[in-house]
């Protein structure tokens, strides 16, 4: 089998860039995506919206890897392994929303008495 060359499936080098371009959006939507989970660390109670999108992207990835896996040709396996990160992505996100829920809880004020 020839080495990938110009022109070949496989062929990452300097004449398709947009290989290369298409990574460098991906990683700074990573990026992104990470700096939304710092709310969360710094105030677990009021930004538990994040962790719940987080979930919503995991349910996400499943149909997503099922319909347009086979619409783009991806080997049904691959797709295994796309939904896999849905899947394992879930849990820790699941412990966290509980443990924020636990937190909410526990420093929730009971309302004052009122006067008659």
């Amino acid at each position: 089998m020839d080495p990938p060359g110009p022109g070949r499936p496989g062929d990452h080098r300097p004449g398709r860039p947009y290989l290369l371009y298409g990574n460098d959006w991906l990683a700074f939507a990573h990026l992104v995506i990470a700096v939304a989970f710092h709310g969360v660390w710094r105030d677990p109670v009021r930004n538990v919206w994040v962790v719940e999108f987080g979930m919503i992207a995991c349910v996400g990835i499943i149909p997503l890897a099922l319909i347009c896996g086979p619409i783009r040709d991806i080997p049904f396996w691959w797709s295994v392994v796309d939904m896999s990160f849905g899947v394992f992505g879930i849990l820790p996100l699941l412990l966290v929303r509980r443990l924020i829920k636990r937190l909410e809880a526990a420093t929730a004020t009971a309302p004052e008495a009122v006067p008659a």
